[in-house]
């Protein structure tokens, strides 16, 4: 490596992140995705030691003993425990970075919810700030998924996307780089596997746990009936007899678990089409709607979508990657940051 290439790179290093209710990734400019880790970490009462961030956190979940606690910072999108959410970023900003020093502290670009308030704006921002940032620019997650997709969102045409999270399903509207309606609300991915959770409780009285019922969520969950019907067998505590139990279930029980959350993020895209002005709406009749976000890996959800509305329904290339991979092409392009970023 030449003196000028190790220099431009020990001089910034600019970060794109997607801080998600599940799942937190870090795009290094330059290298692309570095970090996609779940939005957990395991913290010692006693000590106020961290003892796992990510991956090794979730692996955590359920299993730790009373002197540990596996915490999720983000809730609905937004930071809830600022402390351990600091942490946790400054933790994935040195694996991004693989812990080398740099002249200038990074840029970095940071998707949020579009429901959020000044308030939650404001304690991302000082989170970001808290990690070593020298500045950060904060663009909504529906605008950096268009931008991760590719969709002509400069053009005076109607761009609509739907993205579902862990916390939060974000809808908007997109014409002329500006975000002409938005729908958010707190219902999404965690809110699926509560439902998964409370049905299995109630049919069964078997409790089970967060990642059962994510897996559960992954292998089986469909949001219309499948080609193939499918079945898995589940493990979790008997709550008559308090032994553990093994049952089977199917993707027909499990579409029904997850029925109401699936009619509550139909119902905002919905609402969204409704207060799309007429002409912008021609446009999405002819464009379609664009699914990115978590969610839109549950089986057949498009299909639903596509049923319920009428519209063409496509699902981007990879759901989870979308919003970093936008906020990471936005690195190289702030003209299009800075009149698209929040203030």
């Amino acid at each position: 490596m030449s003196f000028l290439n190790w220099f431009k790179e020990r001089l910034f290093c600019d970060l794109a992140i997607d801080l998600g209710t599940a799942n937190t990734l870090v795009y290094l400019k330059g290298k692309g995705i570095i970090v996609q880790e779940p939005s957990i970490v395991v913290v010692n009462k006693l000590t106020a030691k961290v003892e796992a961030v990510g991956k090794r956190a979730k692996d955590m979940l359920g299993k730790t003993p009373t002197s540990v606690v596996a915490i999720k910072p983000m809730r609905d999108g937004v930071i809830a425990d600022f402390e351990i959410a600091e942490k946790m970023l400054d933790f994935f900003i040195k694996r991004a970075t693989n812990n080398r020093s740099f002249l200038l502290r990074p840029r970095i670009v940071i998707g949020i919810p579009t429901g959020v308030t000044q308030v939650e704006r404001r304690a991302v921002k000082d989170v970001a700030m808290r990690a070593k940032a020298s500045e950060v620019y904060l663009v909504e997650q529906p605008m950096s998924a268009s931008v991760g997709a590719e969709l002509p969102i400069s053009e005076p045409t109607g761009n609509m996307i739907v993205d579902i999270g862990g916390g939060t399903t974000d809808i908007a509207v997109i014409s002329l780089e500006g975000i002409v309606f938005n729908h958010s609300i707190r219902i999404a991915g965690n809110e699926m596997d509560e439902s998964i959770i409370q049905y299995i409780k109630k049919k069964y009285n078997l409790l089970i746990g967060e990642r059962t019922a994510e897996l559960v969520k992954m292998q089986i969950g469909s949001a219309y009936p499948l080609d193939e019907p499918m079945t898995l067998e589940i493990k979790g505590r008997d709550l008559r007899e308090g032994i553990p139990k093994t049952i089977v279930v199917d993707d027909q029980e499990i579409r029904e678990a997850l029925e109401d959350v699936v009619a509550a993020i139909i119902n905002a895209v919905r609402i969204a089409l409704e207060k799309t002005p007429p002409e912008l709406s021609a446009d999405i009749i002819d464009r379609g709607i664009v699914l990115t976000g978590g969610g839109a890996l549950l089986k057949n959800i498009d299909k639903r979508i596509r049923e319920e509305t009428q519209l063409p329904v496509f699902i981007t290339e990879d759901p989870l990657t979308t919003v970093v991979l936008g906020a990471g092409r936005m690195l190289d392009d702030f003209e299009l940051l800075k009149k698209i970023s929040l203030i």
